[in-house]
C-alpha cells in the first residue's frame, strides 16, 4: 500500500506504552479503586473484607488503569489517569500502564485522545471476535493515534484541556464555601432559636383525582425529589390517587428499604398524582413557614437519621403522620427564612450550572483532538 506523507504522524500506541506490574505485597496501600465507564478511578464498592490484597496491582501518579475485558459489551473502554498523590490498588484482572518517554508523549494528552467515543468504538468493532466482547493487551497496543512529533503542540492541547478544567473545579469550590455558609447558618439557628413543633404549622392535604383531570403520575426518590414513575398508567384506576400540588409536600411513611433515608420531597412545577399510600401535605400559613425553609430541614442527614430512628413496625417500619408532626425545628423570623431560602436557591442554580459545564468539558476532548487529526492530515512540505 502506497503511504501518504501524512500518514506516518498516526502512530502505534504500543511503542509508546508499557506495562507496569507492581503488586501490593507489603500492603502499603489501602485505598481499593476501580475505573468506571466515564473514564475515571473511584473508590471501589466491592465487598474487600476477605480478599488477599497483597495480589492487587498498584497504580500510583501518572500511571493509568484499565479493563479490557468488557469493552465490546460496554461500548466504552472504562479506563482512569490517577492525578492524585496518593497511590491505589485496583483488582489484578485490570491493566495498569504507563508512558515510557514524556518528551515523547504526554499521558495527559493520551487520556485525551482515550477519551474519545470514536476510541471506544473501535475498541468494540475490533472485540466482535472475542466471547466475552473484551479485547487484549496487544491488541490494545495496535491503536493508532496521532502524536505530534514536538511535544509542545501536545502541551498546548493538554494546557487549554486543563485551563477548562481549573475553571471548573475553582466554581465547584465556591460552591462548596457556599453550602459552608448555608450549613453555619442552620446549625447556628438550631443553638440559638427555641423550637417549636412541626405539627403546629403543617396540615395534610388528601385531594382525589376523582375528575381524572391530571394524569402526571409521580413517585419520590431517596435523593428528596419528585421523579416520574414507571408504572403503567393505562392500567390503572388513577381517581384515587392523591393530588401534590406546587409548594406541597409528598413522602412515603416507610422506612425500613431505603438505605437510612426517608423519601420526601416539595413539588416544584405543574400539578402530579401521587400513590393513596403517600402522604401529601402542605404548610398552613407561608407568612409564618415557608415551603423551601422546611424543605432543606428534610435534606439534612440529621432529619433522615430522626426519621429513621423514629420509625416503628415489625415487618414494615414506618414514619407516620403523627411522627411528623413531633418533629421539633427552629422556625425564626420570616426575613430571616427568606434570606436563608435566598441562599439555597443560589446554590441549587449554581450547582445546576456546575452540573452542566462538567457534562460539557469532556465532550471537548473529542473536538480538540479533532484539530490533532486534521493537522496530522495536513500533506507535510517534501
Amino acid at each position: 500500500m502506497l503511504l501518504k506523507p501524512w500518514d506516518m504522524s498516526f502512530k502505534r500506541l504500543g511503542d509508546y506504552i508499557q506495562l507496569v506490574n507492581n503488586r501490593n505485597k507489603d500492603l502499603l496501600v489501602t485505598k481499593v479503586y476501580g475505573v468506571n465507564l466515564t473514564k475515571s478511578f473511584m473508590p471501589s464498592i466491592a465487598n474487600t473484607k476477605n480478599v488477599d490484597l497483597s495480589n492487587y496491582k498498584i497504580v500510583r501518579k501518572g500511571q493509568f488503569g484499565c479493563k479490557l475485558m468488557s469493552v465490546g459489551r460496554d461500548n466504552k473502554l472504562p479506563i482512569g489517569y490517577l492525578t492524585e498523590a496518593e497511590s491505589v490498588i485496583i483488582s489484578p484482572a485490570y491493566y495498569v500502564f504507563e508512558v515510557i518517554d514524556h518528551e515523547k508523549l504526554l499521558p495527559e494528552f493520551l487520556m485525551m485522545w482515550l477519551i474519545r467515543p470514536e476510541n471506544d468504538r473501535w475498541l468494540g468493532f475490533i472485540s466482535a471476535g472475542d466471547v466475552r466482547g473484551g479485547i487484549n493487551w496487544s491488541q490494545f497496543c495496535e491503536i493508532e493515534i496521532p502524536i505530534p512529533d514536538d511535544i509542545n503542540e501536545q502541551k498546548k492541547y493538554v494546557n487549554l484541556y486543563k485551563e477548562l478544567l481549573n475553571n471548573q473545579q475553582c466554581y465547584e469550590k465556591s460552591l462548596d464555601d457556599l453550602q459552608l455558609i448555608s450549613d453555619s447558618y442552620i446549625e447556628n439557628l438550631i443553638k440559638t432559636e427555641k423550637p417549636k413543633t412541626l405539627g403546629d404549622y403543617i396540615e395534610q392535604s388528601d385531594e382525589r383525582n376523582s375528575e381524572l383531570t391530571i394524569n402526571n403520575l409521580l413517585g419520590i426518590s431517596v435523593n428528596k425529589v419528585f421523579i416520574p414513575s414507571r408504572s403503567d398508567k393505562e392500567s390503572l384506576n388513577l381517581s384515587g390517587y392523591k393530588i401534590v400540588r406546587e409548594n406541597q409536600f409528598g413522602y412515603v411513611s416507610v422506612t425500613s428499604r431505603n438505605g437510612g433515608k426517608i423519601s420526601i420531597a416539595l413539588l416544584e412545577g405543574k400539578p402530579g398524582l401521587v400513590s393513596s399510600t403517600y402522604i401529601v401535605f402542605e404548610v398552613k400559613d407561608k407568612s409564618e413557614l415557608l415551603p423551601e425553609f422546611l424543605y432543606m430541614f428534610f435534606q439534612r442527614e440529621e432529619f433522615d437519621r430522626y426519621a429513621r430512628f423514629n420509625s416503628w413496625g415489625s415487618a414494615r417500619e414506618t414514619f407516620d403522620w403523627a411522627d411528623m408532626c413531633n418533629i421539633k425545628i427552629p422556625i425564626p423570623d420570616i426575613k430571616i427564612q427568606e434570606s436563608i431560602v435566598t441562599i439555597h436557591h443560589t446554590l441549587k442554580t449554581r450547582k445546576r450550572l456546575n452540573k452542566e459545564l462538567k457534562a460539557k468539558i469532556k465532550p471537548l476532548c473529542p473536538v480538540l483532538m479533532r484539530g490533532v487529526v486534521e493537522n496530522s492530515l495536513k500533506p507535510q512540505a517534501v
